[in-house]
């Protein structure tokens, strides 16, 4: 639980002058000890495997500071501050101190909330959530959304805009917000995840309204102080004695890292306007791995943990979806589900291991190039903890025609119009190989099963090793990936024949 500080500043100071088909968790008692039997390796050398990781995110991947937590066993393995919270102060990352915006790793605690009051008996899951709001949601083709619905992001919403403002005068109450912003729908609610800020803000104030509490302070009394997540909020602007503890957003101007305003989400505040420490993460982590309590204090019944680590629905068969608030990471080798996060400044990820009594928190701020590096850092921490082998490639049967084309995410705000910029290409790469470029990054994939192709990662040993499937008619091909469970992607445009 050391802070290292020394050869991470000088690294971020030269860069700144040089610049599955789904399996239900088991709900006996007996059987869940049993399957806590999944081992995590290189425990004894994590520590120094993620110093090397973070030496090169900081060298290349235009990071300014990181924080990291790792839980093992219901005791924190791993607890770290990388780069500097304050450049131009020279204040380093104290992971017990420095506070970092989680984005949409926040959502879990909405949820813990919403499972809290559905154990006193005033949510009912499968209740249409007009039941429990003074304004109204249209339903789709008569059927409503329910509030079960919110938890898998599949109430059939477009996706909205304006989240977030640049001023504390611009902030409009969250429960106005969402009154005045209802979105389109767009197909039958319980039939496709499409991720949904709009929905999990909904369910923050459906909590707000049968606990007769804010928001704000709801989690504050009944998650935040019984958990000791005292350095916790979801309050914009921060309140005065953490204010100073917060780490600086960065963006790359000029070739150097320059300190970005505090940005504001409370618009739509139960869905990402969060602030924690890795500590504070650390004893929210260890609370959801030993069933919703944290030494004699308890914020969830055991049953609530397990239906928010459980499968709710998927995309399509044999891929990850949703979990009950979590998405779904691994279904096996062992169980994982998670949440990432992203603001503009800062790009998070916490992942739960159940039966391997294991999890971790990362954030990290820094240029655009820090987002994907989050994401690095957390498949290099999978990869050293819970390795993979690549799957067997299959060659394609003949006549079994390749999915290419251009794809778009069902996630985006149907009352505008597309951005093409934003779609996705596939191109077939011989009989057996598929190209997909995205944001003008090309990575290379190859057949593993039917419509199902597999990552090449190159020389990464212990994966993780991400897949996508495709799927449906051919005239209606939809397209998953596994590292996005929150998601799927519609055909709009076959490849014009050779």
């Amino acid at each position: 639980m050391n802070v290292k500080y020394n050869w991470r500043s000088a690294a971020a100071a030269l860069v700144i002058i040089s610049l599955s088909a789904p399996q239900p968790l088991l709900a006996d008692d007996n059987a869940v000890e049993t399957t806590r039997s999944a081992k995590p390796q290189g425990l004894k050398s994590l520590e120094d495997f993620v110093d090397g990781v973070m030496a090169q995110q900081i060298a290349s991947r235009e990071v300014a500071g990181a924080t990291i937590a790792v839980v093992h066993k219901g005791k924190v393995l791993l607890s770290q501050g990388y780069g500097f919270a304050d450049i131009d102060a020279g204040a380093t990352v104290d992971p017990n101190e420095t506070l970092f915006r989680p984005g949409s790793v926040s959502k879990l605690f909405t949820w813990t909330a919403l499972m809290q009051q559905v154990e006193l008996g005033r949510i009912d899951l499968d209740a249409d959530v007009n039941s429990y709001i003074d304004f109204s949601i249209p339903p789709f083709e008569g059927q409503p959304v329910l509030v079960r619905h919110l938890m898998s992001h599949s109430p059939g919403m477009s996706d909205v805009s304006g989240i977030s403002v640049q001023t504390v005068e611009e902030l409009t109450p969250y429960g106005d917000w969402i009154k005045s912003h209802i979105p389109l729908r767009v197909w039958a609610p319980g039939t496709e995840i499409s991720y949904s800020n709009y929905g999990v803000a909904l369910a923050g104030y459906i909590v707000e309204r049968v606990s007769d509490e804010p928001f704000a302070d709801y989690v504050e009394n009944h998650v935040f102080k019984p958990l000791g997540m005292n350095a916790t909020t979801f309050r914009e602007p921060l309140p005065a004695d953490l204010e100073p503890r917060m780490a600086k957003g960065y963006k790359i101007e000029d070739g150097r890292l320059i300190s970005q305003s505090f940005e504001l989400f409370s618009s739509i505040m139960p869905a990402g306007s969060g602030t924690s420490s890795a500590a504070d993460m650390s004893r929210f982590i260890v609370a959801m791995l030993n069933d919703g309590r944290l030494g004699r204090t308890r914020i969830l019944d055991p049953e609530s943990v397990r239906l928010l680590m459980t499968d709710s629905i998927t995309n399509a068969p044999d891929t990850l979806g949703m979990a009950h608030g979590f998405y779904v990471v691994r279904q096996a080798g062992p169980r994982m589900v998670g949440h990432g996060g992203n603001t503009g400044d800062f790009h998070s990820n916490l992942i739960l291991a159940p039966e391997a009594d294991f999890g971790f928190f990362v954030s990290v701020t820094g240029g655009d190039q820090s987002s994907p590096g989050r994401t690095e850092l957390t498949n290099a921490i999978l990869g050293r903890v819970f390795p993979q082998s690549p799957t067997a490639r299959v060659s394609a049967p003949v006549g079994e025609t390749a999915p290419v084309g251009s794809f778009r995410a069902n996630r985006r705000n149907y009352a505008r119009e597309p951005n093409t910029d934003y779609d996705t290409s596939v191109v077939s790469s011989g009989d057996n190989a598929i190209i997909i470029t995205s944001f003008g990054e090309s990575t290379y994939w190859e057949r593993i099963g039917p419509m199902t192709y597999e990552k090449v990662t190159g020389a990464r040993q212990g994966g993780p090793f991400d897949r996508v499937l495709f799927y449906g008619e051919e005239a209606a091909l939809m397209m998953s990936f596994a590292s996005q469970p929150y998601m799927a992607y519609r055909r709009i445009a076959p490849a014009e024949p050779q």
